[in-house]
C-alpha cells in the first residue's frame, strides 16, 4: 500500500513519529508538509471571531494563555517521551522520500504533487478543510484519526468539549474517510484509553487516543486496502460541531472532574 502523510511541519509527533509509524507497515509514497503564513493564521483567527464572537474570543485567549503556562512544559515532556519511544520501536522514514511544502494544501501545486506519486491512501493531520480535489485524489481515499467522537463531537477539540461536556464514554478518536463535510465521512473505528481527567491535559489524551492505539489503527487501515473493512453506522444520533476550548469551561470541567474524584474516594472508603 502506498501512502501519504499530511501534517504541519512544526508537529513532529506526526511529522515524525506517525510517519515512522506508517511506514512500518506502508510504503510512504510522500509527505505533504504544511508551513502556514501570516495569511493563513489571520484567517483562521478571523473566522473564529466571526463564529463565536468577540467577548467569546476572549475566553478563548485567556485559554491559550492558561495552558501555556500550567500545562505546556508537561505536554511537551509527554511528547518527548512519545518521540523517543517511537523511535525505539520504528524505523525513519528513507531520505529519499519525496516532501511537497506548502502554505495551504488545496493548490493545484499540492493536487500535481499527489497525482505524480498515485498513492493508495492518505492521512490527513491538519487543520484544514481539503478541497475535494485533493482528498480524492488517494485511490482510497483520505482519512483522519479526528480527535473526537463522531458525529457528537465533529470540528475542533472533541475530546476537551466531551470532558467539559461530562460525555465521559465520548473521551476519543474517530477514523473517518474525508468527504465535502466536516468531519462526516464514513466511520471506520472508535478509540480511546483509560485516559487520565485531572492529571492530563486534553492536548495530551488527544494524542494518546491515537498513539495508544496505533496496532488497531494499523490493522484498519490495512483491511480497507483489503476491501474487508466495515463502516459503522452512526445513523439517528446527535451531531455536534464544537471549536476552540474555553477558559470558563475548562474551569468548570476541572472542577467536575475533582468532584468525580472525591465521590469516588469516598465511596472506595
Amino acid at each position: 500500500m502506498k501512502t501519504v502523510l499530511m501534517c504541519h511541519h512544526d508537529d513532529d509527533a506526526n511529522r515524525v513519529a506517525l510517519a515512522r509509524w506508517l511506514g512500518s507497515f506502508s510504503k510512504v509514497a510522500g509527505l505533504v508538509v504544511i508551513e502556514e503564513g501570516k495569511k493563513q493564521k489571520r484567517n483562521r483567527i478571523m473566522r473564529q471571531v466571526k463564529r463565536v464572537g468577540l467577548l467569546r474570543f476572549v475566553d478563548v485567549i485567556a485559554y491559550r494563555v492558561y495552558h501555556r503556562l500550567v500545562w505546556q512544559a508537561r505536554d511537551a515532556a509527554f511528547e518527548r517521551k512519545l518521540l523517543v519511544d517511537v523511535a525505539a520501536k520504528y524505523l525513519p522514514l528513507p531520505e529519499d522520500v519525496p516532501v511537497h511544502k506548502t502554505a495551504t494544501p488545496n493548490t493545484p501545486e499540492t493536487r500535481a504533487f499527489l497525482e505524480g506519486i498515485r498513492p493508495d491512501l492518505m492521512i490527513a493531520r491538519c487543520r484544514f478543510i481539503l478541497k475535494r480535489e485533493i482528498f480524492a485524489a488517494p485511490s482510497l481515499g483520505t482519512f483522519v484519526m479526528h480527535p473526537g467522537i463522531c458525529p457528537e463531537y465533529r470540528n475542533s477539540h472533541g475530546c476537551f468539549w466531551a470532558l467539559a461536556n461530562r460525555d465521559l464514554d465520548k473521551v476519543g478518536m474517530t477514523l473517518l474517510k474525508v468527504d465535502q463535510g466536516i468531519d462526516t465521512g464514513p466511520v471506520y473505528g472508535f478509540f480511546s484509553y483509560p485516559y487520565d481527567e485531572r492529571g492530563e491535559s486534553h492536548i495530551t489524551i488527544q494524542h494518546r487516543v491515537v498513539f495508544d492505539n496505533l496496532d488497531r489503527i494499523r490493522d484498519t487501515l490495512l483491511a480497507i486496502e483489503r476491501g474487508t473493512a466495515a463502516t459503522i453506522s452512526t445513523a439517528g444520533r446527535t451531531s455536534g460541531t464544537w471549536g476552540q476550548p474555553w477558559l470558563t469551561r475548562y474551569f468548570s470541567w476541572k472542577r467536575a472532574a475533582r468532584r468525580r474524584a472525591a465521590n469516588s474516594n469516598a465511596g472506595a472508603s
